[in-house]
């Protein structure tokens, strides 16, 4: 059985993912308040800038993968209007049932359904745009789900990963205490939760940093990537165009 890593521990690939669908079962309920208190609200001036930087117009296809609450779906959503599609997905079936609670809570209501970025069950060339933010880092192989994403795309699509990146080095020990001491007992008391918070504090030092996830996204097929940094590196967004 091949290898992987759960954070800094080193496990079987089928035991990464059971237990990443662990981790999310666990905060799906509390996921949207924890975003807020641990990003201080800053979560959602990324994923606005995210929406501002796609630039969608009416009746674009967008694909929002591990889409979990529903965040960039909804924004999107907005953007494209009803000769648009935006298709929720996530591989977590908690996270994709509170997501699209939400949604049809707003009067929303888009294709959703389950399914594995590694293993993407739509036609090459369907969407003009594909997002992911703050997924990609779970991901078990990320260049079979990148070569994926290229694939649904349009010749010209863009895909949009949103995630945790590597922070400039004078805040890097700031960041570190504040990710191993504060955030697990944040999920500790809020979330009832302190070792998924410990688990995605670790998954985000094993996330490939700016450069290396720009090499992986054009060993996929992207012919183009920009690199935007946000919050002096704490979250990079990177733009793939296929071509």
């Amino acid at each position: 059985m091949a290898q992987t890593h759960f954070g800094y521990e080193t496990v079987d690939e089928s035991e990464k993912a059971r237990r990443v669908r662990g981790v999310f079962d666990s905060v799906a309920s509390r996921y949207d308040l924890m975003n807020d208190l641990l990003s201080m609200g800053m979560h959602r001036a990324w994923k606005a800038y995210t929406v501002a930087v796609a630039n969608v117009k009416s009746g674009d296809r967008v694909l929002d993968i591990a889409g979990g609450t529903g965040d960039l779906a909804r924004a999107f959503a907005r953007k494209v209007g009803e000769s648009g599609t935006v298709v929720h997905t996530d591989i977590n079936e908690a996270m994709l049932r509170t997501g699209r609670d939400r949604l049809l809570d707003e009067g929303m209501v888009l294709p959703t359904t389950t399914c594995d970025a590694e293993h993407l069950p739509f036609a090459t060339g369907s969407f003009d745009l594909v997002t992911v933010a703050f997924g990609l880092r779970n991901m078990t192989h990320k260049d079979a789900a990148l070569r994926e994403m290229c694939r649904v795309l349009r010749d010209g699509g863009r895909l949009m990963v949103l995630e945790f990146s590597k922070v400039a080095a004078p805040l890097a020990k700031p960041y570190d205490w504040y990710s191993f001491n504060v955030m697990p007992k944040i999920g500790r008391f809020v979330a009832g939760d302190e070792d998924s918070y410990r688990y995605l504090a670790e998954s985000i030092r094993m996330h490939p940093d700016q450069q290396t996830l720009k090499a992986m996204m054009k060993e996929a097929g992207f012919g183009h990537v920009d690199v935007h940094n946000m919050s002096a590196g704490v979250v990079a967004l990177h733009v793939g165009i296929k071509c």
